[in-house]
């Protein structure tokens, strides 16, 4: 692991000090309050786990003195105490390492999330609906605000499309290693042979954009209304109150129908719009920095195979860190969601810590 240097951690508690006596100064604006606020927020915690491996690392010295110079019980007594804080030490510097790696500014954004049915039909709908729900669920054993923006259900049940937002502290930071294909293994209710069936959904989390991230000039949009229409092409309303949106420049399309007032439409279409804008961009930035270079776990590629519900065996795989969980109804159901969520996140924190040792 990266040996962080005694001059790294005076540095980082000597900033978390000058933000401190900053924020005490008397003739700041709100807006450098704020800002000096959300700055001293972020170091806080980095310079506590500073303060603790300085603090270890002055105990070992201590310790090591007192077992050269010592007597004989002192040394023994010394030599025992000075075990336990080697044990300890590693832990905080890499506790340390992983608050300094640096962090996706995207991460404390809330989310938007996308599921599609993909290959399997009628299955593949109803699948759809399963992960709609766990993550609905999942949304709310994390305390998190959950909200369907638009669905499109499928004759049978199960959505061919669904788009929510989920809002709350970290979201993005732990949906985000969700996205890609999640394929399922189960026998069909209209199976009669008792046949395993394997279809497949995609899921998309994006961070969600503020109006100030993505100027959407009017002239770029192509906007269109109609009638919605419900499963089967029935008509739900009869005012032209769904809306098709049109990026122009990039040709990206958004429909939203769900709600009865085109204004409530529109609205919705362009935050949908404007996150999948903001998205394109940080794509392709990071491609500049990280060229074509993807980690295993953080690619958040639609097309890749992340992970496969297998109903018969009552298991969970995520392809990406060979994990299997027999666990299948606890993960559906939402809590059982969180020990996935957390190896995904730790196998990230591993390799971008590797990248740094190799650096």
């Amino acid at each position: 692991m990266t040996k962080i240097s005694s001059e790294r951690i005076a540095s980082i508690e000597a900033r978390k000090h000058e933000l401190s006596e900053a924020m005490s100064a008397g003739d700041l604006s709100p807006e450098q309050f704020v800002q000096l606020s959300k700055d001293y927020a972020a170091i806080e915690p980095v310079a506590a786990a500073a303060r603790e491996v300085r603090r270890l690392r002055a105990e070992r010295e201590s310790l090591a003195a007192m077992t050269r110079d010592a007597d004989a019980d002192m040394r023994a007594m010394a030599e025992e105490e000075l075990h336990a804080i080697e044990a300890k030490l590693p832990e905080a510097e890499r506790a340390l390492a992983v608050k300094l790696l640096p962090r996706d500014a995207a991460d404390d954004r809330a989310a938007m999330l996308e599921v599609r049915a993909g290959t399997g039909g009628d299955e593949a709908a109803l699948f759809a609906g399963d992960l709609l729900r766990m993550y609905q669920r999942f949304s709310e054993e994390q305390g998190w605000r959950f909200e369907l923006i638009s669905a499109s259900a499928s004759d049978v049940g199960g959505y061919k499309e669904a788009i929510a937002s989920i809002a709350g502290n970290g979201v993005f930071a732990r949906l985000k290693f969700e996205s890609g294909v999640h394929r399922v293994q189960r026998v069909p209710a209209t199976e009669s042979g008792g046949r395993i069936h394997t279809s497949a959904a995609t899921v998309a989390v994006l961070p969600e954009a503020e109006e100030v991230d993505v100027v959407i000039n009017d002239a770029d949009l192509r906007i269109d209304v109609y009638r919605s229409s419900g499963p089967g092409g029935q008509s739900v309303n009869t005012t032209d109150s769904a809306v098709r949106i049109t990026h122009l420049p990039t040709g990206l399309v958004v429909i939203q129908q769900d709600e009865k007032s085109q204004h409530k439409n529109k609205a919705k279409a362009l935050k949908v719009l404007r996150t999948r804008l903001y998205e394109l961009e940080r794509s392709r930035l990071a491609d500049e920095r990280a060229g074509t270079r993807r980690s295993m776990v953080g690619s958040g590629d639609r097309s890749e195979r992340i992970r496969t519900y297998n109903f018969p065996q009552g298991r969970v795989t995520d392809h990406r860190i060979n994990l299997t969980l027999h666990k299948l109804d606890a993960i559906l159901e939402g809590p059982g969601l969180a020990e996935l969520v957390g190896a995904l996140s730790s196998e990230d924190e591993a390799q971008r810590l590797a990248g740094l040792d190799e650096a």
